[in-house]
């Protein structure tokens, strides 16, 4: 017993203490995966159990206040590690072919380091966007595309910053808080009210963006399968069918969300104006108009 408790412990100790990188390994929630998996279960817990028990019998939250606070708070949080990810990073110090982690603890590479952390700290942040869906019992919302999207969005993030904080995987962080800046802009401008919707046609454009970026993202983690430059290549087993993954996902949301709605709308019209066409009283009024058009012409 004492021996299988020893191999236990020997074990926890390697895969989370000795593999980890020390200079982030003793920050808040990166030590050990419980706290974070902890959170997980919690938010899980809520959105499909708790959270909808209840909301069953109040009224939605309105949350007008809080949304366009938290909406702001992302937007500039997106910004900054766009900042950090560009100015600390891919356009001074990092080759786009393939870049290893600096585990240095010079100034350069804790910068590196704490952009990689923001950004974990940043996607735990946004479990809030279901949470406020059930507070507002905007279910149709909470698709499976969102919550596997929230949930796996943290467990990348957190095991990149406790063992590869900077290098080759920044990428996608950095595309990815490039399109959040767009998209939260965007549920801030909805925050603010009615007024704003005229603004917001280019909704669906964020999801072609969203699509894009995992696109871009299987494009340069696949350069690591022809260029060693350290980074690990066992990375692309969980990066490049994950890319694959989301894609798809993105794209039958697109589908569902604009072509195919644009499509049924464009079926009930042409068979609203068959009927139409099939009314006696609408055939005379056709016919009426078109005879009053074709006079003024000839006048």
């Amino acid at each position: 017993m004492a021996l299988n408790d020893t191999s236990s412990s020997d074990y926890w100790n390697y895969l989370f203490v000795d593999l980890a990188d020390p200079r982030t390994n003793d920050w808040p929630l990166i030590k050990s995966p419980v706290p974070g998996l902890t959170i997980l279960a919690a938010y899980l817990y809520f959105i499909n159990s708790l959270g909808p028990r209840l909301m069953a019998n109040r009224k939605p939250f309105k949350l007008e206040k809080t949304l366009i606070v938290y909406n702001l708070i992302q937007v500039m949080v997106s910004c900054w590690l766009v900042f950090e990810g560009l100015d600390a990073a891919w356009l001074r110090h990092y080759s786009w072919r393939c870049q290893p982690v600096d585990h240095s603890r010079s100034p350069q590479a804790f910068r590196e380091a704490r952009g990689v952390y923001v950004y974990f700290l940043a996607k735990i942040s946004e479990l809030l966007d279901t949470v406020f869906f059930v507070l507002r019992k905007r279910d149709r919302q909470v698709t499976f595309l969102h919550l596997y999207h929230h949930t796996v969005m943290p467990m990348i993030s957190w095991g990149t910053t406790k063992y590869y904080p900077g290098g080759h995987g920044t990428f996608i962080g950095l595309i990815n808080s490039f399109v959040h800046i767009i998209m939260y802009a965007y549920y801030l401008l909805s925050a603010l009210g009615p007024q704003m919707q005229k603004y917001l046609w280019w909704k669906k454009y964020i999801t072609n963006m969203q699509m894009i970026q995992f696109c871009m993202a299987f494009i340069h983690q696949m350069q690591l399968l022809f260029t060693d430059c350290g980074f690990p290549r066992w990375s692309v087993c969980f990066t490049l069918p994950n890319a694959i993954f989301f894609y798809f996902l993105f794209n039958d949301f697109y589908q569902k969300s604009y072509k195919k709605k644009k499509a049924a709308a464009a079926k009930r019209a042409a068979e609203e104006l068959l009927d139409n066409n099939n009314d006696p009283t609408v055939k005379d009024h056709n016919k009426i108009a078109a005879l009053e058009t074709n006079t003024k012409k000839v006048l």
